[in-house]
């Protein structure tokens, strides 16, 4: 067999890519909505509602709304109605900043890191469930190359 049989084309290495591109996108959208359902059932709650607990339980003095917004990567105005329900149901609290009279930090509360605490674990067994298939190796290989990923595409935008 000759190099040019052996070696892929750049049109083959590009529709390589975007079947990669389709495959991550599938699986992510599996889980994802596997994961909206499970929260549904198990929790009543939403697959929003444990991203935000999930970034406010890394800040134990809590957070600005815009930081919350720059840690979830959404609009302000795309939380704002999950702040709101997530304190109606005692699960977080907004504090007023001192020295900012327009500021305030939502943080968790007791019952909200109970809840969540409780979340994370069925979380992370629906996970671990849903990707049995892959050794440990192979996870911790795949993270790794998807983190490389992920730094080069944001070396690359602007």
């Amino acid at each position: 067999m000759s190099d040019l049989q052996t070696t892929p084309t750049p049109d083959r290495v590009s529709k390589d890519r975007l079947r990669l591109w389709l495959r991550f996108l599938k699986a992510s959208r599996t889980i994802e909505t596997q994961l909206r359902e499970n929260l549904r059932v198990e929790f009543a709650s939403t697959l929003p509602r444990f991203d935000v607990m999930a970034a406010l339980s890394r800040f134990e003095e809590g957070l600005k709304m815009s930081q919350l917004s720059g840690v979830l990567k959404v609009s302000n105005g795309n939380i704002t109605g999950i702040v709101d329900r997530l304190a109606e149901d005692g699960m977080i609290v907004r504090v007023p900043v001192p020295k900012d009279r327009r500021a305030t930090l939502v943080c968790m509360t007791k019952r909200g890191r109970e809840e969540f605490a409780m979340q994370a674990a069925a979380h992370e067994t629906w996970i671990n469930e849903m990707l049995v298939d892959f050794s440990a190796q192979e996870a911790r290989d795949i993270a790794i190359r998807l983190e490389q990923l992920d730094l080069s595409l944001q070396e690359k935008t602007p």
